[in-house]
């Protein structure tokens, strides 16, 4: 086989060329000689990577949403779903790491943290997770803030939801929000429409399929949460987190969030 064929230059593949392969294999950057810290380390990319992956994924389910094409959206949330169960899978390396070995090169990490991550933090944004003080995090690095902030101020994933069920006469339009940066506050009326919803499906089945597949989106979401916890809780204990957070105690906290919160609080009243 003459891997020459089709490739950009003399020193590479075609294979290297598409996924630039030299430059992501060159990326790892270890800071000691323990060798656990590379499990850690890749796993963290590949974490970062699907974050870029699911955050294209959820504003493209919302564009289509926003214009009207369900059958569309509801494929690519089948897309995420399959992204987010590879995702939680990210923690299982991390696991096997021993207290004594995370140990080894945690001091390195400095103040460096997962709560840093701008890509977790957009993709949360994007989800509905808003605070506009999250976003002030990242206000020192100019070019970062004005990136985060524009996804603050952006309408996120439950805001075309929310205006496709005003526009199929679900909820009034008070129920729409139009200050998309200010933190979603639940709403008697949406948890009505999707209790309507869920006791007659037959009546609208995209929508009560689009419930379903929001519901497992954020399920999946709260599983790689939870298993964020339980590896972390594994490998240090209740140490402080290395970003200034209470670790374990901040984690179980933030597990315990639940993002389209009428989808959630509606079935304890069917």
């Amino acid at each position: 086989m003459d891997f020459s064929v089709g490739r950009v230059n003399e020193d590479s593949t075609p294979y290297i060329d598409y996924h630039s392969v030299d430059v992501l294999l060159s990326l790892q950057h270890p800071r000691t000689e323990e060798p656990a810290e590379l499990t850690f380390y890749i796993t963290g990319q590949v974490q970062e990577l699907l974050f870029k992956l699911m955050f294209t994924e959820v504003n493209r389910v919302r564009d289509l949403l926003f214009d009207d094409r369900v059958d569309d959206a509801l494929r690519h949330l089948r897309r995420i779903e399959r992204v987010q169960r590879v995702l939680t899978a990210c923690w299982e390396p991390v696991s096997t790491l021993t207290p004594t070995e995370f140990a080894g090169f945690r001091d390195q990490l400095g103040t460096a943290s997962g709560f840093q991550s701008y890509m977790y933090r957009q993709l949360e944004f994007s989800l509905g997770n808003k605070e506009r003080r999250m976003a002030e995090a990242y206000r020192a690095v100019p070019w970062l803030y004005e990136q985060v902030t524009a996804v603050l101020r952006a309408p996120g994933l439950y805001d075309a939801v929310l205006s496709l069920l005003h526009r199929r006469g679900r909820v009034p339009g008070s129920c729409v929000p139009r200050e998309y940066a200010a933190p979603y506050v639940p709403d008697p009326l949406v948890e009505e429409a999707w209790g309507a919803v869920y006791r007659s499906p037959a009546d609208d089945p995209q929508l009560h399929a689009l419930a379903e597949a929001l519901a497992e989106l954020n399920y999946q979401y709260s599983r790689w949460r939870t298993t964020h916890l339980l590896t972390v809780e594994r490998i240090m204990g209740y140490k402080p987190g290395t970003g200034g957070t209470l670790g374990v105690e901040w984690l179980r906290r933030v597990a315990e969030h639940r993002f389209f919160p009428e989808l959630w609080s509606v079935r304890t009243e069917l």
